[in-house]
């Protein structure tokens, strides 16, 4: 299932809006993305995308409590979750389900996109209603996959505050190519590579290549 989007003018709230619309067909009204803080702890979260606003309490909420999150990576857990959350064990100590609840919607499917170090990026896809069918949440899933790239892409444009140029000298370090070899890729010399990589360092709030890398993953910017 596609969604229609200019990809030379695309904007996070307006391509979630889109989206959403195009799960309407499986009476999907609402999306919340996750992701991790990425200067806290692998508990922390943060809600990084929310569709329609109205529900950004419920999102927030979901993201400050401990359900699917790092406890759920931990154990094995499955990378897809599909729960009826009027129904759910924890309804009575779970204010994000009560404030789902609240808003009217009764259930709930999770994909999650994993990143490097126990983080991850979650995509939650609400319902009104109670899906039945095991076919219509693989389609929710399938639809979710489809559309992550650039989903991620625009998260990342809204969250980073790394240059492009930045961003490309991290993408070849991780890709393992040392300075050298990112100057000659980039047609530049390397001392130009390495006055990037140590503001990207600056920026992300660390003092080495590695960490640099891993940060910028947990924004989506790799």
């Amino acid at each position: 299932m596609g969604v229609p989007v200019n990809f030379d003018s695309v904007s996070l709230d307006g391509l979630l809006s889109d989206w959403v619309c195009a799960l309407r067909e499986f009476s999907v009204e609402a999306v919340a993305v996750l992701g991790p803080d990425p200067f806290g702890t692998s508990e922390d979260r943060q809600v990084v995308a929310v569709h329609p606003p109205l529900v950004a309490d419920a999102a927030k909420a979901l993201a400050e409590s401990r359900d699917f999150g790092a406890p759920w990576r931990d154990s094995d857990a499955p990378l897809v979750a599909w729960q009826y959350i009027a129904k759910s064990d924890h309804l009575s100590s779970s204010r994000w389900r009560l404030l789902w609840l609240a808003h009217g919607f009764q259930t709930v499917v999770r994909v999650e996109f994993s990143l490097p170090a126990g983080r991850a990026f979650e995509c939650f896809m609400f319902s009104p209603r109670e899906l039945t069918d095991r076919s219509e949440a693989a389609s929710l899933v399938w639809s979710a996959l489809n559309i992550w790239p650039l989903v991620k892409r625009c998260i990342a444009d809204a969250r980073s505050t790394l240059s492009p140029r930045e961003r490309e000298c991290l993408v070849l370090a991780f890709q393992g190519l040392t300075a050298r070899e990112s100057s000659a890729r980039l047609h530049c010399s390397e001392r130009t590579v390495n006055y990037h990589l140590a503001n990207a360092m600056s920026k992300l709030r660390v003092d080495n290549k590695l960490a640099a890398i891993q940060r910028a993953c947990w924004l989506g910017a790799i």
